[in-house]
């Protein structure tokens, strides 16, 4: 355990930030669960809607820092070509 005042802060602030972007990333994988439910039944209207709304959730975890540009982008693309692929 640390002794030093700004030591223990940081122990605070780094748990605090950990547990932020804990809960974002839980609400990233939510929204991705329901774009993959949405394209494993088919229903193209549905999996339209759940992209739209997990498009939005994964830019505003990017937007915090929660995912590298890259990696959001990557996320995005990959959900975007599934949807696509329904007939």
């Amino acid at each position: 355990m640390a002794n030093i005042k700004s030591a223990k802060k940081r122990i605070l602030v780094n748990q605090t930030k950990a547990d932020r972007n804990k809960a974002i990333r839980s609400r990233v994988k939510t929204y991705v669960k329901k774009v993959d439910a949405a394209v494993a039944a088919k229903d193209k209207e549905a999996a339209n809607a759940a992209l739209l709304a997990c498009i939005s959730e994964i830019n505003k975890a990017c937007t915090k820092g929660v995912y590298h540009k890259n990696t959001a982008s990557r996320k995005v693309s990959r959900l975007t070509k599934a949807v696509n692929a329904i007939a």
